[in-house]
This record gives C-alpha cells, structure tokens and sequence, in this order.
C-alpha cells in the first residue's frame, strides 16, 4: 500500500486524521544585514508588521539553546555561526535587529520555548527553531538590487546548514579554548559552566542524530531543495520513537511550493495529499526539530505530548490566505510587452490552463459553511512523466513497537504496519493531543480545520499537482525538484533542456529564471542524479502522455508564454478571496 492510498484510508477511520509550511555555499553575498530600506518589497497586500511576525513566529521547533546559538563559533574560527556573513553562506535572508527581532535573527529562525523534556537528553528551555518563512521566502538578486519576494522559494541549503550547525557544536565540545569563549561570552564560571557543557552536549547529540541518521542522501540537495517528505516521515517513524529498522532513503530534493493561493486551493502540496491545513503545517514542523514524545508507554505518561505551537500555526495559515501573488516589477526587470503576453494567455489558455488554472480561476461548489476552493490540476506522475522520486522515498513497512496498540483501524496492536499508516496515524495522535490543552470552541476548530468538510475525500495516487501561475515568475528553479532553471526551458522539448548548469540567488529576466554560469561559490546541479531528473512536462511532436504534454512549439510561441507568465497577477496587490468570489 502506498502512503497515500493509507493517508486516505485513514482519513476515512477517523475525522481527526483531517488536523507540510521540509554542502555547498551559495554565490558570493554581501556580509553586513541589509535592513527593509535596502530591499524592494513587492505589493503582496501584506503590511510591514505582518512580514515581521511571519518572519519570526515561533511553530514549536526547537534546534539548540537560544542562547549557545547567539554565541556560539563556527567550527575552524572565532567567527560567530549566527553571524551574518555565515548565515548568508547558506542562503539564509539576514535582517538588522527590530521590536519584533531585537537580536537580529535571520528570516526564518525564531525563539521558541520548551516545556519539558520529551524524549531522553532534551532539557527545557529557551531555544532557537526554524519556521515556515526559512523555507518559504526567498529574495532575489539582479545588478545590485535586491526583490523580497514574501511567501516565495528560500535559498537556503537546510541540509549544508544543519551540517555546519553540527561541526560547530562538535568543535565547541571538543576544543577547550574554543568552549572557554562561548562560556565566557555566557558568563558562565564553576557549576554554570559545568552545567552549560551538558547543555552544549545535550544540543550536539540531538543535532548530530539528525545530520547522520535524518538527512543522510544520495544527491546533494543544495540551495532552494530538501526532501522534506523524508525529514518527517524519519522523525515520526524511526529518530523519534527509537526504532531505527524504520529509516527511509532521502531520494527526492524538492523545492518548497510558494505559498500564496495555497489556502484557498482545493489540494495543497506537490503530491496533492493534502487539504487540511492544520494538518500539512504540524507535519512541517515535525520535520524540523519539534519536540514530541514517542517513546513513553502510554499517553496517560506522555506519549504522543509534544511541543507544538497550534495556535500559531493557525494563524499563520489566515495571514497566507491574504497573501498576493506578487508581480512582474517593470522598474526593475524592464517593461512586459502587453500584446505578446495577450498572445501569451492564448497560448497558455488552450495548452495548459486544463491543468493550471487561470484567473478568476474555477472553483468548488459551496461546502456546508459556504466556502469555495480553486480547483487544482492532479496530473498523474506516468502522463506528466517528470521525476517519480517523491512517491519512493518511504520504505513500504515499518516496526510499530510501542506504537502498536495506537496504529489506526486494522493496523492496531499489529508489529509491522504499512509505513504511511505510521506516519499518519502518529501525526493524527500528536494532533489530537495538542488539541485536546486547548479547549477550542467549534467556530475555532473549523478555522483552524480550513473551513474543511471531514472527512476528506481520498486523494489519488502519484498524482503531481498543478496549480494556478500567477507569480510563478518569481519561484526559480522549476519544476517541483528545481531541474529546470527558467521558465523557458519548460517550454522546449525535455531533451533539449539543459542537464547541468550552476546557480544562485542571480535572477534572469530574459528566460525568466536563474543565472546558470559558474561563477565561484554557484551550486552545481547534475539532471542525471536520482532525484534530479529534468525529463517530463515536455513539448514535442509525440503523442500525449509519457512526459509529453503538449505540441512542439515555435520560439515565438515559447516567448509568448514567458511574457504571459510574466504578466500574471495583472493587478499588483490582488488578493484571492477565502473562501472564492460571491456567487453570481
């Protein structure tokens, strides 16, 4: 059974299964944090305040002590590892301090708190976690100027981060004068320094785990990919519960989807498994160093407790389904050239918009609270024959050990289970603990629900999502395993595109993508690597399916589509309504 044939399976056995925003340096950046003066902010219908919180809410991760994190070196130096210039080398977007951000953390990293220690080693305390926003913002680059594009795909290397974040904190323990410095920075003497030492090894042994068992791969992500179904499914079947015959391969670096649009389309993520957000945005954070308890014997002594935010993660879902799409900035990347983009529509409008919608977009039917969603393409992976590496990351089975007697439906008290039942059904228990210490009243549940009728309906298998383009100018590299490098080359026959190229945060406006030179510090990508594969989505004299989607076109055809994606939102600002547009 595929992990999706069991998430539907299990969504049908409870309504509670309905409750994810987953080494090489970048090109050279600037070294100092740029404030909000210095950037081009698009009009994305967000105010300054919300970017701020959005920017540095916690969600309930927790990666090492804030306070070790603000002072401790980069392994090899003195240099500080929250440093801007070392944020920066992995693509991190670094800010100067403000009310919201007094130590100046980067976009995407937040202090969060932890209560109590739920699972052996863990220490409470304040710490440092990482958001949705580290994943999903992004800035790009052009003759000097810089584009904030909120909501967007992030640049940054997780995998290469982690791994530095690991080789300081093993340095720190293992160099005496380097472990003097921090506990001198912490002024720390005597039993404080005795006691900052085991805190230091309590961070080091869980971030080490996580570099050597969770994020072990085959293909080097590099910036703008993770393989973030791997990241949770590893946690919530193997690190977390200590059972480590469950590991699974990481095989699919894949970008973040961009996020405006996301709450009010029918199906949420690459694989078009998701509706409920709730859901999707606690899975994320299981993924990225939330503290859960699967190891006690029973939720009556802890299991299935866990540090989740819920409420913010409620409300960072209503600050996204306000969020625009942000458009083509003609000052910056030159004029669009309004009579090729109205051939553009045209073209796309008869080609593609049976699978990417197209504004005012088409919408559900009202469910029971009168809400609409954007109909979303669901492609099978087989027709659109781009990279099927998303559908085999998950081992088939996994050891359900202590786990058992909580298994979902037929999967109960059985000692091996299909792996995507583990999944879910340990997402679904750690859910409803965390709903159960908040008491929310039925209007609240159905918010924090997505205005969702459960139980959902069952998603189909290995199916790729397509939804609505509207800003996909601004989401370099494309494809959802970031193998094609501009929108133009997703326009060409598959076997013409390029199979290796660099890039880094350097946008082109010409092919409406990223600068692929070389240049020193670029991250390389091989097309032939597993994961990686660029083949699909293709254009060609063939018939339909097998990776081909549409007839051979000319180049004025191809560049006609490019300015029609480029033009798209028409109106800068435009929100799409929760919930859709009145009904006529």
């Amino acid at each position: 059974m595929q992990p999706e044939r069991a998430a539907s399976m299990i969504g049908r056995l409870t309504a509670l299964l309905l409750l994810s925003c987953s080494f090489s340096a970048l090109q050279s950046l600037p070294a100092a944090a740029q404030s909000s003066k210095d950037v081009i902010f698009l009009n994305q219908a967000w105010s300054q305040a919300d970017r701020e919180w959005y920017y540095q809410f916690s969600q309930g991760s927790t990666v090492i002590f804030y306070d070790v994190f603000l002072n401790l070196e980069v392994a090899g130096s003195e240099e500080l590892f929250r440093s801007n210039a070392n944020s920066e080398r992995f693509g991190l977007i670094t800010q100067t301090p403000s009310s919201m951000n007094p130590d100046g953390l980067p976009i995407g990293l937040a202090k969060g708190t932890l209560k109590r220690a739920y699972i052996n080693g863990e220490m409470p305390g304040e710490y440092i976690g990482l958001t949705c926003a580290a994943c999903h913002n992004s800035e790009l680059y052009y003759q000097g100027k810089r584009i904030r594009i909120d909501g967007g795909i992030s640049t940054i290397d997780l995998a290469a981060y982690i791994y530095a974040l690991d080789d300081a904190l093993q340095a720190t323990l293992a160099d005496a004068a380097k472990f003097d410095r921090l506990a001198a920075r912490l002024k720390a003497s005597g039993d404080a320094k005795a006691a900052l030492r085991k805190r230091v090894e309590s961070n080091a042994a869980r971030v080490h785990e996580y570099r050597t068992r969770t994020l072990v791969t085959l293909t080097e992500w590099g910036p703008h990919r993770m393989d973030a179904i791997a990241l949770i499914i590893n946690r919530l079947t193997n690190i977390l519960p200590a059972i480590p015959e469950n590991w699974s391969t990481p095989l699919a670096p894949t970008k973040p989807p961009f996020l405006w649009n996301a709450p009010q389309g029918l199906w949420t993520q690459w694989r078009g498994v998701q509706q409920v957000p709730i859901d999707r945005n606690l899975v994320e954070t299981m993924g990225v160093f939330m503290s859960i308890d699967l190891q006690s014997k029973s939720p009556k002594e802890g299991l299935f407790d866990s540090n989740a935010a819920i409420e913010n993660l409620g409300q960072v879902e209503n600050l996204l389904a306000r969020l625009a799409p942000p458009s083509w900035p003609e000052d910056v990347f030159g004029r669009i050239d309004r009579e090729k983009a109205r051939q553009g529509k045209d073209l796309f409008v008869a080609l593609c918009s049976g699978c990417h919608n197209v504004w005012p977009y088409n919408w559900t039917e009202p469910n029971k609270y009168g809400k609409r969603f954007i109909l979303v393409g669901l492609t099978p992976q087989t027709y659109v024959g781009t990279d099927p590496n998303q559908f085999e990351t998950a081992r088939p089975y996994a050891i359900s050990g202590q786990l058992a007697p909580y298994m979902p439906g037929p999967f109960k008290d059985k000692p091996l289970v299909d792996t995507g039942a583990m999944y879910l059904g340990t997402q679904r228990a750690v859910l409803e603990s965390a709903l159960a210490k908040l008491k929310l009243t039925d209007a609240q549940l159905v918010n924090l629900l997505g205005y969702r009728v459960l139980p959902t309906p069952r998603p189909p298998e290995r199916v790729y999502k397509a939804a609505p383009r509207d800003g996909v100018w601004a989401t370099p590299p494309f494809m959802h395993n970031g193998s094609v490098p501009n929108l133009y080359e997703m326009l060409v026959p598959a076997a013409q595109r390029t199979k290796k190229f660099c890039y880094g945060r350097e946008f082109d406006p010409v092919k409406v993508g990223l600068d692929t030179r070389c240049t020193p510090g670029a991250f390389a990508l091989d097309t032939a690597l597993r994961g990686n594969s660029n083949a699909g989505h293709s254009f060609e004299d063939a018939p339909r399916g097998n990776g081909v989607i549409g007839p051979l076109l000319s180049d004025e055809q191809r560049w006609a589509i490019v300015e029609y994606l480029k033009s798209i939102p028409e109106q800068p600002g435009r929100v799409t309504p929760f919930g859709g547009p009145p009904l006529r």
